[in-house]
């Protein structure tokens, strides 16, 4: 895609997303229907279906040769070289579902496997972070900055320990809090992967960590981390993949690095 094509994809799905909110918002302060998905902590309300089948249909008419990742609707979560949307409609569903106001709409754009465009969306806090690749980040048309720690004592790190309550996770969840929450300045979880990494795009936290989850969970996060000046790699010290939903963030590459030391236990 050349320029002008992803400066059109871009403000289709800004006003997309805006009136996304509307339907998020609207489910926030009122009555949810509540389905468990693989778990009691994998819940689906309608509002995630509504809102993920509105964005798909107002990109897909605008953008009819475009595929499509998202979290409530497609099996298929490989990436090709075609433009590709790749969405969660409400990331932190557990969050909307108990009135806790940090939950996102998310959308990406990756094109040859690139991720090229980011949007997440808290509607609750009126909170749209956004990302154009090679353009930098912002918070409500605002530029971001991510921080410039590179030891861990100085560090705020983000680290989602509530997924150690799979049991399969347990044991290792628990030894990498541990090891950082003995050398971190502070540990922080949000529930919600995209606004955590969004929480280190702004320079808020200084790192996060998370795996074993989705495309959908960190691909438009990732972007807007790296727009900020952050860094983002495997959670091995290699490339970051979103396809494998393995990812550590940090403000600059040395801080990423000393993690990858510290959650190898």
């Amino acid at each position: 895609m050349i320029q002008v094509e992803i400066d059109e994809a871009y403000n289709t799905l800004m006003e997309a997303v805006a009136k996304a909110s509307e339907i998020v918002t609207t489910g926030f302060e009122g009555t949810k229907n509540v389905e468990e998905k693989s778990a009691s902590y994998d819940l689906v309300t309608e509002f995630d279906r509504k809102t993920e089948d509105f964005l798909i249909a107002t990109l897909s008419k605008a953008f009819p040769h475009h595929k499509f990742i998202g979290e409530e609707t497609t099996a298929q979560i490989k990436l090709t070289d075609a433009p590709t949307w790749i969405i969660d409609p409400i990331d932190g569903t557990t969050n909307f579902v108990h009135c806790f106001p940090h939950s996102a709409i998310s959308v990406a754009l990756a094109v040859n496997r690139e991720i090229v465009i980011g949007v997440v969306c808290n509607p609750m806090l009126v909170q749209t972070f956004t990302a154009i690749k090679g353009k930098g980040a912002f918070l409500n048309g605002k530029p971001i900055r991510a921080s410039t720690a590179t030891e861990l004592r100085d560090a705020v790190v983000g680290f989602e320990i509530s997924l150690a309550s799979k049991p399969e996770y347990l044991d290792k969840f628990v030894k990498r809090y541990r090891s950082c929450v003995a050398q971190a300045q502070g540990m922080r979880c949000l529930g919600s992967a995209q606004l955590s990494l969004c929480m280190v795009a702004q320079g808020a936290w200084d790192a996060y960590h998370v795996e074993y989850l989705y495309p959908w969970d960190v691909a438009a996060g990732s972007l807007i981390i790296t727009e900020a000046g952050g860094c983002v790699m495997d959670i091995d010290g290699g490339e970051f993949n979103c396809e494998t939903g393995r990812i550590i963030s940090a403000g600059t590459k040395s801080l990423a690095e000393k993690l990858v030391d510290v959650f190898d236990v």
